[in-house]
């Protein structure tokens, strides 16, 4: 598509020699005045609007301010005859991409067009790439229903917004970077940087220079000033995964920063000030390490001022089933395979599974099922025996250390879950045939009915 330029002029030769110069490359509309530039400018979008500065009537900053004004930004060019560093510099304040003077050079003119042309084009992709993220990381986009994840949401909402330091706990798996994501997403700091550091990944050396930078000759390698992560997310939003992690050195100085809001390089010595709001995340009981000497009691107290429990997904079973849709949609699409849906019996079997890895594992388990059925259906014949047995497994949805369970596990070992789980086995091994099935339990097949209909969850037989 050839890009629009709108050319605004009072002096007819020079906006017609100019619409002439450029007529070649350029779909080019002139304007005597920047009323005549208004009307156009309302009527149609531009590309690029290059104006005159000195008109009758109003001034060419008039026509910048409308310009930048519209929904479709085009990229604005200024042009005078009475050049002058004053006049440049509230060209550009008003907007303006560039700022030439009168007798205007055409080749000069065409390589600033096509630079505000690239300008331009970036702005729309870091728009665009704006909204894709306010998508994702939106609230919306976060999948589930069930009362304890609403109550998370809500508590987000509230948060998001304020300079507060927040502290994420939960399983692995559970989402804690996406919920810092969609704070720093909600917070009028989403246009500023969000950066994350997983701080199990690095030793405490690494880690202290990752964190805060170094200067040049800090340590054996320095051979130049690093700027850390601390100065990368100034305006934005720091995330720090696992704090759990970091060693009593490394504590010291962040506590430092959030009493006085500044750090200090590695091997520097003047105190940097900056802005930045510190999100942290851990999957272990800071209270616990605090008792056993391994975290500072001060700095898990600046960390806390606003805490956020994440549930584990086996405590929010009414969430699998819409989880599983989401994921297998998306990795459907993804790797331009058919759609990939799951039985009833499928999503009942997955739905009673501990996910000791949460909603991490069972992402997995959607991308692993999409690559290796591309497309169809899966039933609970289908699945690995891990997904078939869980009610079977003692202990299976126990929590990690430091982290409560929501709800006790049934007892394995009661005469109905033996019955679930010797049924359960028979159906599995005659693909849902119920005289096989009987015949492998040495019961008549009246009794086996009478079974299926005490536990109808497991009835998925051809009858």
């Amino acid at each position: 598509m050839v890009p629009s330029v709108l050319i605004v002029d009072d002096e007819k030769h020079t906006r017609e020699g100019l619409q002439q110069a450029l007529a070649e490359n350029y779909d080019v509309s002139v304007a005597a005045s920047a009323d005549e530039a208004f009307n156009l400018l309302d009527a149609q979008s531009f590309d690029v609007v290059l104006t005159d500065l000195r008109m009758p009537g109003k001034s060419g900053l008039k026509v910048i301010d409308k310009a930048l004004a519209l929904p479709q930004r085009p990229a604005v060019l200024m042009m005078t005859a009475y050049g002058n560093v004053e006049s440049a510099v509230e060209a550009m304040k008003r907007g303006a991409v560039d700022f030439m003077t009168k007798p205007v050079n055409i080749e000069r003119l065409e390589v600033l067009i096509q630079r505000a042309l690239k300008t331009k084009t970036l702005e729309v992709e870091v728009q665009q790439l704006h909204e894709r993220l306010d998508e994702k990381f939106s609230f919306s986009g976060i999948v589930g229903n069930s009362p304890n994840l609403v109550s998370v949401l809500d508590r987000v909402k509230l948060v998001a917004p304020s300079r507060a330091t927040v502290l994420i706990e939960g399983e692995s798996g559970t989402g804690k970077e996406l919920i810092a994501q969609a704070i720093h997403q909600a917070s009028p700091r989403a246009r500023a940087p969000f950066v994350a550091v997983h701080c199990a990944a690095l030793s405490e050396s690494l880690l202290e220079s990752e964190l805060f930078g170094h200067e040049r000759g800090a340590f054996t390698g320095a051979i130049e000033r690093r700027i850390g992560r601390f100065e990368a997310a100034v305006g934005g939003t720091l995330f720090l995964d696992e704090i759990g992690e970091i060693s009593l050195a490394i504590q010291v100085k962040l506590l430092r920063f959030l009493e006085t809001k500044s750090i200090e390089r590695v091997g520097g010595s003047k105190p940097i000030d900056l802005d930045v709001r510190l999100v942290a995340a851990t999957n272990r009981s800071l209270e616990t390490l605090v008792r056993e000497g391994k975290f500072r009691e001060d700095l898990f107290f600046r960390l806390n001022v606003v805490r956020i429990e994440l549930p584990p997904l086996r405590a929010r079973p009414d969430d699998i089933p819409p989880l599983l849709a989401h994921y297998l949609k998306f990795f459907s699409e993804e790797n331009g395979h058919p759609p990939l849906t799951l039985e009833p019996g499928a999503i009942a079997t997955l739905r009673s599974y501990p996910w000791p890895g949460n909603i991490r594992e069972l992402r997995n388990f959607c991308e692993n099922a999409v690559v290796l059925r591309r497309g169809g259906k899966l039933t609970e014949y289908d699945l690995e025996p891990k997904f078939r047995g869980a009610s079977a497994v003692p202990g299976a949805a126990a929590p990690p250390s430091g982290i409560a369970s929501a709800q006790p596990a049934a007892n394995p070992f009661s005469v109905e879950e033996t019955e679930k789980r010797l049924l359960r086995e028979a159906l599995l091994k005659s693909r849902g045939n119920r005289t096989k099935a009987a015949e492998l339990m040495g019961v008549s097949r009246r009794t086996l009915h009478r079974k299926l209909a005490q536990f109808p969850e497991l009835d998925v037989t051809d009858k």
